[in-house]
């Protein structure tokens, strides 16, 4: 699955806990810094590719104010792929930093900046 940072921080806000579509735009809106701001159409598109996957699970539904919350949780599988993406891309950033670091250091070396 080619994962996007939206689907990304959905998942990484399903973690610790069960959430309805606004409670994990919010999460993903604090877990930014208030970076990415996920449109609930959006948002619901991401659910259900990550449903489809089995990445996540509807947990429970409520009613809240006359309206039907849905909360999600994620699944065993799910962990497992966040985690993988997590490792991928601290690997990523990782690299991009030695690379800039040696890129610095070339500069500094030829007296330019």
């Amino acid at each position: 699955m080619n994962m996007t940072e939206p689907m990304f921080l959905a998942l990484t806000a399903l973690v610790d806990e069960p959430r309805h579509g606004y409670g994990i735009v919010q999460e993903a809106d604090r877990l930014s810094g208030g970076r990415v701001h996920l449109k609930i159409g959006t948002l619901y598109g991401v659910l259900d590719r990550l449903a489809g996957a089995g990445l996540i699970e509807l947990d429970h539904e409520e009613a809240h104010q006359g309206r039907l919350r849905r909360y999600y949780r994620l699944t065993d599988e799910g962990a497992r792929v966040l985690e993988e993406e997590a490792a991928r891309m601290a690997a990523t950033a990782r690299t991009a930093t030695a690379r800039l670091r040696a890129r610095s250091s070339a500069r500094l070396a030829r007296g330019t900046t």
